[in-house]
């Protein structure tokens, strides 16, 4: 058989039912080398919903390379978006407008706030039009990072707060998991998924709204479990997009028998 190229996964895929999908997944960098990053942007940037420049180790590492991060993502079209604690700590020392010009010059998309760590005194209307002057989107992270998972009791105020920091004009909310989804947010110490808190999250924002941290395989594999391929997931190492996203579509061997991922052709669409 003579190699034609005239064959396409994109038609093979569509053969076998697979949903044409929107990028639903948000990778994040801890500081990878550029060529590595590079690579997967090469290879799964029609993946990524935004990539995570994640931690503060864009603020110590070789500002070049990570100008040339950033602007590597632009040219794939991938927006990018700053970590939560680098926020919290310019909040923490008096610094705000200092970090924001810097994000700005550096040409991320978006700023990640939160509380996880510290206690915020600047209102969201306030740090959302700071950012929006300097033409900085705003996304807000929902949960504490050292206090274990989410209570029934707080699970309300969170819900309020994401809704204060959307009116505010913040564009996206993520639920915290942390690096190991254990002991956090929806996640048990045993790293179980807490589906009735999650679906509290995702009634009252919405998929295009809501994002879960999901750091591992457990976690990952937990949340498209319960809610299928729309759900957005964040904190994906740049290594496990594409076993992410072959789950999502249902061609993982743990996803093809469930009901909510596996493929349908059109003969079952048409049943």
């Amino acid at each position: 058989m003579h190699l034609t190229g005239k064959q396409h996964t994109a038609d093979y895929l569509e053969a076998i039912g697979v949903a044409a999908l929107p990028p639903l997944t948000s990778p994040f960098d801890p500081g990878y080398d550029p060529i590595t990053l590079e690579g997967h942007l090469q290879q799964s940037s029609h993946l990524m919903s935004i990539l995570k420049i994640s931690m503060a180790c864009w603020m110590i590492a070789n500002e070049n390379v990570i100008r040339r991060k950033i602007a590597s993502a632009r040219a794939h079209r991938v927006a990018t978006v700053t970590g939560g604690g680098p926020f919290e700590i310019a909040v923490a020392q008096g610094q705000l407008p200092a970090y924001l010009d810097l994000c700005a010059d550096f040409g991320v998309t978006r700023i990640e706030c939160g509380e996880g760590f510290t206690d915020m005194p600047i209102p969201a209307a306030e740090v959302v039009a700071m950012a929006r002057e300097r033409g900085l989107e705003v996304q807000f992270e929902l949960g504490k990072k050292h206090s274990g998972a989410f209570e029934a009791g707080t699970i309300d105020e969170l819900i309020a707060q994401g809704r204060r920091w959307l009116d505010a004009g913040a564009v996206e909310l993520v639920v915290e998991a942390r690096e190991s989804a254990q002991g956090v947010g929806l996640f048990d110490a045993a790293g179980q998924l807490n589906r009735a808190f999650a679906d509290r999250f995702a009634q009252a924002f919405g998929f295009r709204t809501v994002t879960f941290e999901a750091p591992n395989k457990p976690s990952q594999f937990a949340l498209l479990d319960h809610f299928g391929s729309q759900v957005k997931l964040s904190n994906v190492r740049l290594e496990e997009v594409l076993r992410v996203e072959i789950y999502r579509r249902g061609l993982h061997s743990d996803a093809f028998g469930k009901s909510n991922l596996r493929p349908r052709t059109p003969a079952q669409k048409a049943a």
